[in-house]
């Protein structure tokens, strides 16, 4: 070597591309790889739980039961825990929610390989996982801007939509496997184990000391949230929208099974690839987001989506044909995906740090419980009216009258 050749200065850190720029900081790649696999088991339980209920049962009715049983604890607790997300170290709530629910699926996976399950252990399980949830959604929510900051919230977002559709695609498929192989408790023993990779991906994370917590009263606390709802119009508009998309757009996914059945006159099979057509749209919706997260102008890109969805509800309904409802059911799984994850995004940025986990409960809230008794009410109308088109009609037509009502009051939010 020559040497009064200049020495060459050492190449930079090798950056991971822009769909995937969020993974460049250490603790968001440890949360990603926990969640991913705790979400797999998730979906296992899910399925293999649903399975279990129709097989003790043979009834539908029981079948919804249980579901409501999961929504309500988030209904009813999401508010208080985004107040405790607020007043304590949100680590430390991950790692108490998902410790409590790693204990919830193992005594349903003992109780299951036993042979001694009955229903209302069921029903109280799934209670108990949806009062996990509630608490652990929040902290989650108001955790990820402490993991990447703002720069890269809009793609830790879209990554966290890409995971947890990786989920809903997997988890079924394997549950399906082990229910055929060994039975449901042992998928439920899986999920209990796959939460051991999200206690151990928040134990390795190195965090900042936690700032002082302000004391102030009980009361104060949960108006504080509220206050800041009611008075900030950009936040207040954002989750109205979500609240209409949830509560009105979404009707058509418990539905699937009535619009297989009655619209495409299909069997289960038909019934599976709706499901995967919504998966996908969805999927590549999250893709583009994570890809182009700080290129696009979002309030415009929310707008288009929530908008887009009344044209399709009310084509899902006018059209009986198989392959066009694939494609519209892929279309609106995007459309759904853009505008919740861009609502999210928006919302977390717009809020300060000391009222993030409160104003977030009330955005988890959404899609956790609201979409559940959306879905209730629609399935009880259709059964009254016979006319599945007729329900999805009118609730594309109630969620467009709120969109329009919204870009109206607000026309600001296309310019964020």
């Amino acid at each position: 070597m020559n040497p009064s050749q200049p020495i060459a200065p050492p190449s930079p850190p090798a950056q991971p591309p822009a769909m995937l720029r969020a993974l460049r900081h250490r603790n968001y790649r440890l949360f990603f790889t926990g969640q991913l696999a705790s979400l797999i088991g998730t979906w296992m339980q899910f399925t293999a739980q649903g399975w279990l209920v129709l097989r003790l049962t043979d009834s539908p009715m029981l079948l919804g039961a249980i579901g409501l049983a999961s929504a309500l604890p988030i209904l009813l607790l999401s508010i208080p825990a985004g107040v405790l997300a607020d007043r304590m170290p949100r680590r430390t709530l991950l790692i108490i929610s998902n410790a409590v629910a790693l204990l919830l699926a193992l005594l349903l996976a003992l109780l299951t390989l036993s042979g001694n399950v009955i229903y209302w252990q069921i029903a109280l399980l799934a209670a108990g996982m949806g009062a996990t949830r509630a608490f652990e959604a929040p902290a989650r929510q108001a955790f990820t801007i402490e993991m990447v900051g703002r720069e890269d919230l809009l793609n830790a977002i879209a990554l966290n939509s890409i995971m947890f559709n990786a989920g809903r695609t997997l988890g079924p498929a394997l549950a399906g496997f082990v229910i055929a192989s060994v039975g449901e408790g042992m998928a439920f023993l899986l999920n209990s184990v796959s939460f051991i990779a999200v206690l151990v991906s928040l134990l390795l994370m190195r965090l900042p000391p936690a700032g002082p917590t302000p004391a102030t009263r009980r009361r104060d606390q949960y108006a504080a949230g509220f206050t800041y709802i009611r008075t900030e119009p950009i936040v207040r508009t954002l989750l109205l929208i979500a609240a209409s998309v949830c509560l009105f757009a979404y009707v058509y996914i418990p539905l699937l099974p009535v619009f297989a059945r009655d619209v495409f006159l299909t069997d289960a099979r038909g019934l599976g690839w709706l499901g995967a057509a919504n998966g996908a749209g969805a999927m590549l919706a999250a893709l583009l987001l994570a890809q182009r997260s700080e290129r696009i102008r979002r309030g415009r890109w929310l707008s288009w989506a929530a908008a887009g969805l009344v044209p399709l509800l009310l084509l899902l309904v006018g059209l009986p044909f198989f392959v066009a409802g694939m494609l519209l059911i892929a279309l609106m799984g995007a459309a759904g995906v853009l505008t919740m994850a861009l609502a999210n995004t928006l919302i977390q940025t717009a809020v300060p740090d000391q009222l993030r986990a409160r104003v977030m409960s009330v955005f988890v809230m959404l899609p956790l419980g609201v979409t559940a008794l959306g879905g209730m009410v629609a399935g009880a109308l259709v059964e009254w009216s016979g006319s599945v088109a007729l329900v999805v009609a009118a609730a594309a037509i109630l969620h467009g009258g709120v969109v329009g009502f919204c870009l109206w009051r607000t026309p600001q939010l296309q310019q964020l």
